[in-house]
């Protein structure tokens, strides 16, 4: 007689609804969980080909040799995409997934001639007014380098925009560095 009583005290009491706010409140936590880890990974790898263009556009404004018998000849574009994938691989990504981004056409200095060359499918331009100017007066001269990186953020969910295929997206790196010529 007892037990009868616990059970209809347990079953007219609130608490199932705790396992009802638990089984809405899980997924929901789960999905959060996994959109910070999506999203931190997308993070580091864009760290990693901001990073990858920098020493890119560091290769492009060195010269290649101050003793040759032709001496301060331009870093090519074929060295430079050399160097960016190189610290691409170091970090783990794959440099085959390399696309062209080509950022809006630029602005490039007087005197000597502009050059644009796509090598892997990094653009390297050197001679392009750098944005924004550093200080007032003549502008900054020195060297881009850019590419895009694809990222597919891949949550299991039946919403449309990240399906079972993931969200593609593509990370685009635009580094400028200042010519030292």
């Amino acid at each position: 007689m007892k037990r009868v009583g616990q059970l209809r005290k347990l079953a007219h009491g609130t608490r199932g609804s705790e396992i009802a706010e638990a089984a809405l409140v899980i997924p929901i936590f789960f999905m959060v969980l996994l959109g910070i880890y999506w999203f931190g990974r997308a993070f580091n790898t864009y760290a990693t080909i901001n990073h990858a263009a920098r020493e890119g556009a560091l290769a492009a404004t060195m010269y290649t040799c101050a003793s040759c018998a032709t001496p301060n000849q331009q870093t090519s574009a074929s060295s430079v995409a050399t160097t960016v994938t190189a610290a691409l691989q170091a970090a783990g990504l794959n440099s085959g997934q390399i696309q062209v981004y080509t950022p809006a056409s630029p602005t490039f200095c007087g005197g000597a001639a502009p050059s644009c060359a796509a090598n892997s499918n990094i653009t390297v331009c050197s001679n392009v007014q750098l944005t924004p100017p550093a200080a007032p007066g003549s502008p900054a001269c020195g060297v881009t380098v850019s590419f895009g990186y694809p990222y597919v953020f891949s949550l299991p969910t039946p919403i449309p925009p990240f399906g079972s295929n993931g969200f593609n997206l593509l990370l685009k790196a635009t580094v400028q560095m200042r010519g030292e010529y």
